[in-house]
C-alpha cells in the first residue's frame, strides 16, 4: 500500500500551526491565507480534525475569526479553554479572547 503525500496546502497548514507559539492563536483563515487560499478556513478546520494526532498539533491555538473557541460540544470547548488559559491566554467572555493581544503576527 502507497502512502499518498498530504498536498502542499495541507501541508503548509501543518507547518504554520506548528509555528504558533504558546500564549497566541491565529484563525482558521489567517492560516489558510498564509498557507495560500485565502478562501479555505473549512480545510484548515478539516486538517486539524484529520491530523492533529498524526503530526502532534498544537490544535488549541487556532479559533475563529471573531476570537471564539468554535468547537461544538460543551465538553471539547471547555478541553480547549483550559489548554490555552495553561499558557496564559486570559479571555474577556465565556470563550472569546481578545485577538489585538493574544493573535500571532510571524
Amino acid at each position: 500500500m502507497v502512502k499518498e503525500m498530504p498536498s502542499e496546502f495541507t501541508q503548509e497548514v501543518i507547518k504554520i500551526i506548528k509555528k504558533i507559539p504558546q500564549g497566541k492563536v491565529l484563525t482558521y483563515g489567517m492560516i489558510a491565507k498564509l498557507a495560500g487560499n485565502p478562501r479555505a478556513a473549512r480545510q484548515v478546520s478539516w486538517i486539524l480534525h484529520s491530523s492533529s494526532k498524526k503530526y502532534d498539533l498544537p490544535w488549541h491555538r487556532v479559533i475563529n475569526s471573531k476570537g471564539l473557541i468554535a468547537l461544538n460540544s460543551d465538553k471539547d470547548r471547555y478541553y480547549q479553554k483550559n489548554l490555552l488559559k495553561e499558557e496564559g491566554i486570559k479571555f474577556k467572555s465565556e470563550f472569546g479572547i481578545d485577538l489585538k493581544e493574544y493573535l500571532w503576527v510571524s
